[in-house]
């Protein structure tokens, strides 16, 4: 094997000098992406497990509306039926002779009774579902935000192995951007602030 004639060469000391510091702007580089990478997984974490729990309360909403609903249907139908009884024991109270009149007043202030208590028990039924719709909305706002912050931290990561990868400090500048916009709208999600930026939600649903 032939000898390298530059092995013999000594460098020269500016090229010494050029070759460290490259190697420790690259360490330092290197110890960034890192370090903002595991900030971000662990805070990634976090807000899935807020997602994850109003996600489960979202459903909860959704499935007391829809509960609701459908009793609010079952006592509409319930009045309806009283109703017509009602009007139909009227009607033929009216043509009754005397000696039958007590039977059907008492049948017709039962059935009024039933009318009425149906109708403030569907009331009831309406603003309870209408509450939970209400809930579900709410819920759903944060959940967005979580969406948001996952999509744009994601994009982050990529970004941050991208910059590991090519060295390239722009990168890690670019990445940054995503970072703040994703933790901002994770940190609104975790503390119920009213920032929802309707457009990029609209995009991802």
């Amino acid at each position: 094997m032939d000898p390298d004639p530059m092995e013999y060469v000594e460098q020269d000391e500016g090229e010494k000098k050029g070759g460290a510091s490259d190697r420790g702007s690259a360490r330092k580089l290197n110890t960034l992406v890192a370090i903002s990478v595991a900030l971000l997984a662990t805070f990634m974490g976090i807000c899935k497990v807020k997602d994850d729990n109003i996600v489960q309360a979202m459903q909860q909403a959704q499935a007391d509306k829809i509960d609701n609903y459908s009793w609010y249907q079952a006592r509409n139908i319930r009045e309806e039926v009283a109703k017509a009884t009602l009007a139909q024991l009227t009607a033929e109270a009216a043509a009754a002779p005397a000696p039958a009149q007590n039977a059907f007043q008492e049948q017709i202030k039962a059935y009024k009774a039933i009318a009425d208590d149906q109708a403030e028990k569907k009331k009831i039924q309406q603003a309870d579902a209408d509450k939970a719709d209400k809930t579900y909305n709410e819920l759903n706002y944060h959940d967005d935000q979580f969406d948001l912050s996952d999509a744009m931290l994601a994009l982050a990561i990529s970004l941050l192995a991208l910059t590991a990868l090519t060295q390239k400090r722009w990168l890690f500048v670019l990445a940054m951007v995503p970072t703040c916009f994703g933790t901002l709208m994770g940190l609104a999600g975790l503390f119920g602030w009213a920032i929802h930026p309707d457009s990029l939600t609209r995009l991802l649903s």
